[in-house]
């Protein structure tokens, strides 16, 4: 049987302002991207959203950024090498102690806004992200988009690599992300989106924003829990996964 993992970004908020459902969303995933307080979260929400994730059985991983509260790390930087390293060690060493505290561990690390997007491509930005992960913990697998200079180098250096793919994202015919100032790049239609799921899943394929089909195989699929009705979504999606044929389980 098919199998893939659902993963959703969690825990992006700060202080008493919060924007994902986290407990109702990890009712759904299999994964839980925690924010780690470089682009949203706080030592109280890691905290709580490692509890609720380890009460329900859900992977943890760090979902690290660029220091960037201001711009949710979707702005883009230029980090010496050697200083995002320390960055990325930090975030995943911040988180590890909470996931301990509430009996799991940190599973995997996944990059983050202008730091995913700059990994495809930047080797020099993938190496430090690599260079970080194997500061923490030499183990960890990383997630990221396939084809990527970051799974690439994380391979090259012993680390699981684990392809991604984005249901709620438009694709280019090159099969990287539309970046998200164009128009359509996030697909906000709810049945198109679970269709995309499905088709990611079962075929590995998309179509792209050009109408094009393109091959994405992907190990896990991410549900962005920031969108409108990202719970309800959600459910639908892996609702569909699963009387499609399609086990739902975590990549590891």
């Amino acid at each position: 049987m098919t199998s893939i993992d659902l993963n959703a970004d969690l825990g992006e908020g700060f202080g008493r302002w919060r924007l994902t459902d986290d407990e109702q969303l990890l009712t759904v995933v299999t994964s839980a991207n925690v924010a780690c307080g470089f682009h949203a979260g706080d030592a109280t929400t890691m905290r709580r959203v490692c509890e609720l994730a380890a009460g329900r059985g859900v992977r943890i991983g760090a979902q690290v950024s660029y220091r960037d509260l201001a711009g949710f790390g979707r702005r883009a930087m230029d980090v010496p090498p050697a200083e995002l390293a320390a960055e990325v060690a930090y975030q995943i060493g911040a988180l590890e102690v909470f996931a301990r505290a509430a009996g799991s561990r940190v599973s995997y690390v996944k990059p983050h806004g202008a730091l995913y997007n700059r990994v495809v491509h930047d080797a020099e930005q993938a190496g430090a992200v690599v260079d970080g992960v194997l500061l923490a913990d030499a183990t960890l697998p990383v997630l990221g988009l396939p084809g990527s200079r970051l799974l690439e180098l994380a391979e090259k250096a012993g680390l699981p690599a684990v392809t991604e793919a984005f249901a709620d994202r438009a694709y280019t015919e090159e099969g990287t992300l539309v970046p998200r100032g164009r128009d359509g790049a996030v697909v906000t239609d709810p049945e198109a989106v679970v269709e995309r799921s499905v088709s990611l899943a079962r075929l590995g394929q998309v179509t792209s924003h050009s109408g094009a089909r393109i091959e994405v195989r992907a190990r896990s699929l991410c549900l962005h829990g920031d969108t409108p009705g990202a719970v309800d979504l959600a459910r639908r999606v892996r609702e569909r996964l699963e009387t499609s044929g399609v086990r739902v389980e975590a990549f590891a």
